[in-house]
């Protein structure tokens, strides 16, 4: 269980629309190198916990930057499919956003880079997105009690990583203290996680907390066999005072299309049986070893023999160049491509399955073999 499940945390911050796949600001990554390290008192790695735990955040302001670097090999149509308008561009490169919290239900988030900027904004139960490069903005209703609807996919601030990353705290992982550290100008202690299973590709989690505020400053995840982080998200700048009413407030540029957006019911997130909109997903082994099995639709309905999409136009073309350029993997489980980052593995089967997780290939060939 995590040790903030019964606090909110801010879900919020992360982006549920279209992101730039390179944003400027690569400059302020300069702030995350070592400085001297401050004089603070004691704390344990328990004290650390309950200070998260405990912590009441009313207001906060300030940049962040994030900079991933997960080896993915440099193969032709990877980005296309990752999508420049789409999450998963998080994943590389370096980018900067600007972050308003003012309580529970007003929030701001801006993704800038050098051609524009991408805002999502929440006031109350109204959720605005808008991007200055189309000049088009959505809009929804978060229907009553549903918050989660607005919850996010990756996260965008140190503080939601840290959520995160402390809901995998149980007996599989080791808690310590790292060194105090200086962080957007502010004092902060450095709380450490590091997996126990030799088959999770993560070495450390190293999270830094205001020595004041409790807030957690900076993220980092540092992969197996390396000293440089392989994912980082810090404040560069921050401020706890409660920000003004007007930047929750979304004044439409002129000329802006505007999209409304319906939140269907969903409750408990379930499905029809046999919708053919996603995937069979389940999950194998737990916490920094789990294991994401997924059988595509349609896929291993005929003998086993399911292979990649013919080249062709468009993004089906894309996948098949991508899957034909991974390595070829056997074993007695079967047969397969492999693709390899520095924190993560994914095996696509021949027989249509897709086995991923946070762990080396070797525990993907023995999930693949049950």
């Amino acid at each position: 269980m995590s040790v903030l499940k019964s606090r909110p945390v801010l879900r919020w911050l992360v982006p549920v629309t279209a992101v730039a796949t390179v944003i400027g600001g690569g400059a302020a990554l300069g702030t995350f190198a070592a400085q001297a390290e401050p004089s603070l008192p004691p704390r344990t790695a328990a004290q650390l916990l309950v200070d998260l735990q405990t912590s009441r955040l009313e207001g906060l302001s300030g940049t962040v930057v994030q900079r991933a670097d997960l080896g993915l090999p440099p193969l032709a149509g990877l980005a296309g499919l990752a999508g420049g308008d789409n999450l998963t561009s998080l994943l590389t490169g370096t980018h900067t956003l600007r972050v308003w919290h003012s309580g529970p239900d007003r929030q701001r988030v801006a993704l800038l880079d050098t051609l524009g900027e991408r805002d999502i904004i929440r006031n109350g139960r109204d959720v605005w997105t808008w991007d200055s490069r189309t000049n088009s903005a959505t809009h929804r209703t978060l229907p009553t009690g549903d918050d989660e609807t607005a919850a996010p996919e990756l996260p965008a601030t140190p503080q939601d990583a840290a959520d995160r990353a402390l809901a995998a705290i149980d007996p599989s992982t080791e808690v310590s203290v790292g060194r105090s550290a200086t962080v957007a100008g502010r004092d902060a202690y450095e709380l450490v996680l590091a997996p126990r299973d030799a088959a999770s590709l993560v070495h450390q989690v190293r999270i830094a907390i205001d020595a004041r505020e409790h807030v957690p400053l900076r993220f980092e995840v540092l992969a197996d066999g390396s000293d440089k982080p392989a994912f980082e998200m810090a404040f560069t700048q921050v401020s706890y005072a409660r920000p003004d009413a007007d930047r929750f407030t979304f004044n439409p540029p002129p000329g802006v299309k505007v999209t409304e957006e319906t939140v269907g019911d969903r409750p408990g997130g379930a499905r029809k049986a046999g919708d053919g909109e996603r995937p069979d997903v389940r999950t194998v082994g737990e916490s920094w070893a789990t294991v994401v099995v997924a059988r595509l639709d349609g896929a291993g309905a005929r003998g086993g023999r399911e292979r990649a999409p013919a080249a062709g136009a468009g993004s089906t073309g894309d996948a098949a160049a991508l899957l034909g350029a991974l390595p070829a993997v056997s074993g007695d489980w079967g047969k397969g491509r492999l693709l390899t980052g520095k924190l993560f593995s994914v095996l696509l089967t021949d027989d249509g399955r897709v086995i991923a997780g946070a762990v080396t290939p070797e525990r993907l060939y023995e999930v693949a073999k049950g």
